[in-house]
């Protein structure tokens, strides 16, 4: 038996069934990571603006303490140790401090996405805005059309060499992150996401507590909760379940057909090698002109299984129409509607991240008047929500475009595979199968051929300027205490001193013993700990000018280079899926014309 099944699972048509299976279950699966990689994608554009502008909120006092605009700061900033307290302090001129350098620009060029910027001399062109008169806050955009793929729209970006504060230019781009996250929800609905729940630190904002369970997402499924038993056992249920004709549900109903059609395949070969060892049994039986009731009941057996087949064949044609009824009255608009979603988000998002490329310039014309102000606990858990934030950005990019190569790779195996008939004629592909088929295909090409690494890598550097000053803070952090710490000691010991002097005298002398002096022991002491604990405040005050100067320096080249990344990402999608809805659009109206004109 275990040998009459292995050769049953052999056979060509149970091995492409099972294959077929295989890549639907593949495609269910890579359904729901697409809708939810989108759906943290958009969510990592919101909080990715939402944690840079608190950071922008609490850096900018610390920039331009004198003439910083009133802005919502969340807590009182802790203020610096008084000069008074230390003695003869120490000066640390915060000009004579340099920031480290900058991590090197992410390897890669665009082709065509930038009007502003030619990527052959971005040097030249950093210049050339520094002529430009007119306003950065004005941008025209043109509005997103859903209906067709047109060219992207045109922007009016100038940008003036007004200086403007961080937190305003840090609110820009915030706006634009949420226009851009919002690009997706016509999208999200096509692709059903899940919905979920998650704190919103715009609602309250703290940031404290970020420390233990960050930004945590409650995940709940809704419509793309599968109803296959865990990919199990067939569940009549999901083959007549429309759910409106959802794209979740024709994929599940599709994959139960497919597991339906791999059993009844199976079935039928296994009636087929039945038949034939049946047929061979009665042959040899009027061969041998055996005993007519044996050789009767042989032949019922045998006209018993040809019923059966018969029966088995029907089942297979039955299931095979229905999965193309679904592939071609169903999935097929479906993806059409999807690869339009992608084109159509894609072009937003470029639109928003070129302007958002634009507002960083600003960066440069920021006052950078020299501040020793020190960094306040709440900046340090801001820029610590920051830097995961902007991890998060970096690991939700790189699912998403993982997730949309698994969906388009599944998807097109199994059309590879389910193109063809049960019977040994040829071959008969319908418009349908010719459409959808090279809608895959070219939408498979475009996937493959995105240039996702260098927007990862841009996204990946603005990460790497975040932590550098999450380090200098925490150094920044260690020196203050340190600091203080021996300022402590240094308190303690003038305490002693005094105590002792007014014991023994401020002028005591050494007795006729020879015995130590205790005033004069201790006052050697006192002066050792001035000298160190001036020589800490200064490092600490270094340390605090560095941090201030690293974490503007940091930002100037950061931004503007994680947004032209993107920005170049974005177009290149943008014109992928433009060109493959309008490869599909040409192919529909090829087969159109071809069914009106007479044959």
């Amino acid at each position: 038996m275990g040998s009459c099944l292995t050769k049953i699972e052999r056979e060509e048509m149970v091995t492409r069934c099972r294959g077929r299976k295989r890549y639907m279950k593949t495609f269910v699966e890579a359904r729901q990571a697409l809708s939810s990689s989108h759906t943290m994608y958009l969510r990592s554009l919101k909080a990715t603006g939402s944690a840079l502008l608190q950071f922008a909120t609490a850096e900018t006092p610390l920039h331009h303490p004198v003439t910083a605009p009133p802005v919502s700061v969340p807590g009182p900033q802790q203020p610096p140790m008084s000069p008074t307290s230390w003695g003869t302090s120490t000066t640390v001129s915060s000009s004579a401090v340099r920031p480290p350098p900058p991590p090197p620009p992410v390897q890669g060029s665009w082709d065509f996405w930038d009007p502003f910027m030619p990527a052959s001399s971005p040097a030249a062109t950093e210049e050339d805005w520094e002529e430009t008169t007119a306003t950065m806050s004005e941008v025209v955009m043109t509005p997103v059309r859903a209906t067709a793929p047109e060219p992207a729209a045109e922007m009016a970006v100038v940008v003036s060499a007004k200086s403007k504060e961080l937190v305003e230019i840090i609110k820009e781009l915030d706006e634009y992150f949420l226009r851009a996250a919002g690009s997706g929800n016509q999208l999200s609905s096509l692709l059903e996401v899940p919905s979920f729940s998650f704190s919103d630190q715009r609602s309250t904002g703290k940031v404290y507590g970020y420390g233990k369970s960050l930004s945590p997402l409650l995940w709940t499924w809704g419509s793309s909760s599968s109803k296959m038993d865990g990919f199990g056992k067939f569940n009549e249920e999901v083959l007549h379940n429309n759910l409106n004709g959802s794209h979740c549900s024709t994929v599940e109903r599709l994959y139960a057909w497919e597991k339906k059609l791999y059993l009844e395949v199976k079935n039928a070969e296994t009636l087929k090698m039945e038949h034939e060892k049946r047929v061979k049994q009665l042959r040899r039986l009027e061969m041998k002109r055996a005993d007519y009731i044996k050789t009767e009941k042989s032949k019922k057996e045998v006209e018993k299984l040809e019923s059966r087949m018969m029966v088995a064949s029907q089942g297979i044609e039955t299931t095979s129409a229905e999965i193309i009824k679904l592939r071609e009255s169903e999935l097929y608009p479906q993806l059409v509607e999807l690869v339009k979603g992608f084109m159509c988000m894609w072009r937003s998002m470029y639109e928003c991240h070129q302007v958002q490329m634009h507002i960083v310039q600003q960066l440069k014309y920021l006052n950078t008047t020299p501040s020793n102000n020190p960094t306040s606990e709440i900046h340090r858990q801001s820029t610590l929500q920051l830097e995961l934030e902007v991890q998060q950005w970096h690991i939700s990019f790189c699912n998403i475009v993982k997730a949309q190569r698994e969906y388009i790779q599944s998807l097109s195996g199994w059309l590879r595979l389910s193109l063809f008939q049960f019977n040994d004629n040829s071959v008969s592909k319908t418009k349908q199968d010719s459409a959808i088929y090279s809608l895959c295909e070219e939408w498979h090409l475009a996937i493959d051929h995105a240039p996702d690494k260098v927007a990862s890598e841009g996204i990946n550097s603005l990460l790497t300027v975040i932590h550098g000053i999450v380090v200098q803070q925490a150094e920044e952090h260690k020196q203050k205490k340190k600091s203080e710490s021996v300022f402590k000691e240094f308190e303690k010991k003038t305490s002693e001193l005094r105590a002792l002097e007014n014991k023994y005298g401020p002028f005591s002398m050494p007795d006729s013993s020879g015995a130590k002096n205790p005033v004069a022991d201790k006052r050697a002491k006192v002066a050792i700990l001035r000298v160190k604990s001036e020589d800490e405040r200064a490092k600490y005050e270094k340390a605090v000018s560095v941090t201030r100067s690293m974490t503007l320096n940091n930002l100037q080249m950061g931004l503007p280079h994680v947004f032209q990344a993107v920005t170049g990402f974005a177009n290149v999608w943008m014109h992928a899926f433009e060109s493959v809805y309008n490869q599909g659009k040409a192919i529909d109206e090829l087969h159109n014309v071809k069914m009106i004109l007479p044959r």
